[in-house]
């Protein structure tokens, strides 16, 4: 029996996220006007990011507040330090609703490795 998540009934092979290696990452992002999250804490944020990024804190009581004012129906660039909890986000943020969702694999750190 497949496991189900959230209120919303989404299966876990129902949701759908694009994992996307640092150069097809930078190719979608650079220079173009995208949504772009850092889900890292304001301190990692602050001791750097990708440009253009924001920064929502995943683990901040008001990560959904803070997500649900984006456009649902745009794409969405996430990132963290390793992957793990942009992967996490990801797959939440597709369960509400988010249609078109990029993770960058390996995070920043394999960002900085390009």
């Amino acid at each position: 029996m497949p496991l189900f998540h959230s209120i919303f009934g989404k299966r876990e092979s129902d949701v759908h996220v694009n994992v996307l290696t640092p150069q097809e990452f930078q190719t979608h992002t650079k220079n173009k006007n995208v949504q772009l999250v850092d889900v890292r804490t304001s301190r990692e944020f602050n001791a750097g990011h990708i440009p253009d990024a924001i920064n929502i804190n995943f683990f901040s009581r008001g990560f959904f507040i803070e997500m649900d004012k984006l456009d649902k129906n745009q794409p969405l660039y996430l990132y963290c330090r390793s992957g793990s909890r942009s992967s996490k986000a990801a797959y939440k943020l597709a369960q509400r609703g988010f249609k078109n969702i990029y993770d960058l694999q390996g995070g920043i750190l394999n960002w900085n490795q390009v």
